[in-house]
This record gives C-alpha cells, sequence and structure tokens, in this order.
C-alpha cells in the first residue's frame, strides 16, 4: 500500500469517528474528490448529510464555504459581484461563496432555478464568469450539494444539465439500531465534528488526483463502460440516456476505486461498483417507470447484467 492510498484511508477513519456506519458513502465522496468531481447527497432530513460534508472539510485542511440555498438567494451571492470604489477611481470584484475548497450547497433544489444556473460553469470548468471577466476557483474544488428527496413543496428541480455536472450521487440511509445508539454516546457531551482535526492537506489531494489518471485502463474496459452508457440510451425505461461525460466519469471513477484498493490497473468490478452512483442520477425515466416506481439505480443494475465483457484474461499491466 503506497503513502497515497494510507492518506486516503487515514481521511476515511478521521470521518469515522463522527459518522458511524456509513463508510461506503465517505468512500465514495472520498473517490469524487480525487477524481476532481462534484457529489450531489440525497436523502431525507437528519441522517448527517451536512455532518458528513463538514467531517470531510474538517479532515483536509482546505478552504471550506457553506452556502444555504433558499428562494431569495441571488446568483451575484454565489459568484460574487463588481463594485465602484470611488476612492480608487476603479472597480473592483467582490467574490462570492464559491471561491473555496470545498463546498457545501445546501438544499440545493430549494433556490431558484437561476441561481442554480450560476453553478453550471464553475462545476464543469473551475471558473466563473462576472461582468466579462475570468475568475478561476482554487484547486482542489469540489461541490457537495444536499437535497431531500421527499419533500418537494418550495422546491426547484435540478434540470439534467445540473444533474449531468455531479460526477456522482451519493445516499446515506438509516442507521441500524446498533449504529444509531453509538451515535448517540458519541454525541452525547459536544459534536464531534469540532474535535476533528486535519489528516490531509489541499496540495495532497491535488497529488492524489494526478496519481490516479495513471492507473491503467485495458481497451477492453474502454469497450465495456461505453456498452453500459450506450444501453442506458436505448432502455425501454430510459426517454433520455447518459451522456459521454457520463462515460467519462465512470472511467475516472472505476480508476479511482482500482487506486483506493492497491491496483494499478482497473478491473471490471471497479465498473460495475461505481456504475450506480455514477449513472444513476443522468437518466431520465419514462413516465410509465415512473408510475411503476422502478428507480434509476434499479435501471442501471439491470443493465449491469445485460451487458458481458468481451475479453476478459489479464488487466494487469508490468
Amino acid at each position: 500500500m503506497n503513502e497515497s492510498v494510507k492518506l486516503l484511508k487515514k481521511i476515511v477513519e478521521n470521518i469515522e469517528n463522527v459518522i458511524v456506519g456509513k463508510k461506503n458513502a465517505i468512500e465514495l465522496i472520498l473517490m469524487s474528490l480525487i477524481c476532481d468531481g462534484h457529489v450531489l447527497i440525497e436523502d431525507v432530513p437528519g441522517v448527517g448529510k451536512t455532518t458528513l460534508v463538514s467531517s470531510l472539510s474538517k479532515s483536509v485542511d482546505a478552504s471550506f464555504k457553506r452556502i444555504q440555498f433558499t428562494p431569495d438567494i441571488l446568483p451575484s451571492d454565489i459568484t460574487g459581484f463588481t463594485m465602484y470604489n470611488q476612492k480608487e477611481g476603479k472597480f473592483e470584484f467582490h467574490p462570492g461563496s464559491i471561491m473555496s475548497n470545498i463546498i457545501l450547497a445546501d438544499e440545493i433544489n430549494r433556490t431558484s432555478p437561476k441561481t442554480q444556473a450560476s453553478l453550471l460553469e464553475v462545476m464543469e470548468e473551475k471558473q466563473i464568469t462576472v461582468d466579462g471577466e475570468t475568475y478561476y476557483v482554487p484547486k482542489p474544488f469540489m461541490v457537495l450539494a444536499t437535497q431531500n428527496p421527499i419533500e418537494y413543496l418550495g422546491t426547484y428541480p435540478l434540470p439534467e444539465a445540473q444533474l449531468d455536472r455531479f460526477f456522482m450521487k451519493v445516499s446515506i440511509g438509516y442507521p441500524s439500531k446498533v449504529e444509531e445508539s453509538l451515535i448517540l454516546s458519541k454525541f452525547q457531551k459536544s459534536n464531534p465534528v469540532q474535535a476533528l482535526k486535519p489528516v490531509a492537506t489541499g496540495e495532497d489531494i491535488i497529488l492524489i488526483q494526478n496519481e490516479v489518471k495513471q492507473v491503467f485502463v485495458d481497451r477492453t474496459i474502454n469497450d465495456y463502460i461505453v456498452e453500459i452508457v450506450a444501453k442506458t440510451r436505448s432502455h425501454s425505461d430510459i426517454n433520455l440516456g447518459a451522456s459521454p461525460r457520463g462515460s467519462l466519469s465512470l472511467f475516472r471513477a472505476a480508476q479511482a476505486w482500482a487506486f483506493y484498493n492497491g491496483r494499478t490497473f482497473v478491473l471490471p468490478e471497479d465498473v460495475k461498483f461505481m456504475a450506480v452512483p455514477v449513472l444513476s442520477h443522468r437518466i431520465v425515466l419514462k413516465q410509465e417507470a415512473r408510475l411503476k416506481k422502478i428507480s434509476g439505480e434499479e435501471i442501471i443494475r439491470s443493465i449491469l447484467q445485460s451487458v458481458k465483457l468481451s475479453v476478459v484474461e489479464n488487466y494487469e499491466k508490468e
């Protein structure tokens, strides 16, 4: 196990001091970070979405901003604005909340489509444009957005273009009885998030991001990924399939999972493991499928069962 993998394991362990029994969700979010991607955390209130993001920000020594999305928040609150300085006799840029390494976009579906759209450029290109001037966000950069999938009153569903910019969608879920009892003990005297100390730096994350890109992917794995994504475009229950951005995201996610598991090459199992969180939110189901209560996750799993890898012999590159 190399030092980078040890560091990633250390980050997971650090977050587990606060988040009990949700190692899979923690690892998925960390995979998104080392792939330079963004995460949509969709779950019911009170299961620890915001606490998980706060724990990640505490574990990595980088700047962190929380944006509480409300109907009255404006795009300029996110990106920033220019104002005329009478003393200096010139316009000055006042950066918005987006100018940070890790961004928590809390309850993102509670703000207007106009404000949601202010994130489109920065999530894809890592830059914002204000009054014709371009400003780059710091590296590493990650947006972690939360939303409640149950309550729809006063919300604005994210459009497909916005959803496609999220590298992954993650759900935390309710804890078991044993885990919930442990949570009560941990939070008895104080919030354990406050006691977390950084175990990695932003520079460490940038280094690992570059290492992940070096993980070898065989051509047959490429074809396997493309075949899975192509199936989403012809499936009888899907109105709109995953885009090429989805293919690339699955490719990167498989590299990250292989790297995290100490390998220098990708296996089909890496692709299968990452397919649901990477692709399920990128497809638009037909009305008939929604009426039948079929989920995107179920459809992606069925596609994985139907797609066969043509040549599987040896994926290790010496």
